[in-house]
């Protein structure tokens, strides 16, 4: 398999089993490498954030998962560089700058973001970029 681009619904299924869990663990598995936008670190971590406060997870729980996620090997790409692009994106096919700048990263490494989100996979299919995008589940 090729790069991928992965987004925080991902990387968090790689730490706490949820629905797709393995499906995410299994794609991560056969990709030469994982990139993201360094947004993924503000998303990973309000993610945490809304466990805790909902009761699924203990603070300390959540700040031990943060830390081990930030020994995966996910290269890092600055949300500046990417920026211009991923408005473009955004403009072009009404979804938000946030999940522009994972495409946008997806559309440079000319590979695919991986994705828990099925609205934005939905919402891109008639797109020319419905190549760059792949759902978890379909990613088998």
């Amino acid at each position: 398999m090729s790069p991928l681009v992965v987004d925080a619904s991902v990387l968090v299924k790689l730490f706490i089993a949820e629905e797709g869990s393995r499906d995410a663990a299994a794609a991560v598995k056969r990709a030469d490498a994982l990139a993201a936008p360094d947004l993924l670190w503000a998303e990973v971590g309000n993610t945490l954030w809304k466990y805790v406060r909902r009761g699924d997870l203990s603070a300390h729980h959540a700040e031990q998962i943060a830390a081990d996620m930030l020994q995966t090997p996910i290269e890092i790409a600055a949300s500046g560089d990417l920026i211009e692009s991923a408005l473009t994106i955004a403009v072009e096919t009404d979804r938000s700058v946030y999940d522009c700048l994972y495409l946008a990263l997806a559309v440079r490494r000319q590979c695919r973001l991986l994705t828990a989100d099925a609205r934005l996979v939905s919402s891109l299919a008639a797109t020319r970029f419905a190549r760059h995008v792949r759902h978890v589940a379909k990613s088998r």
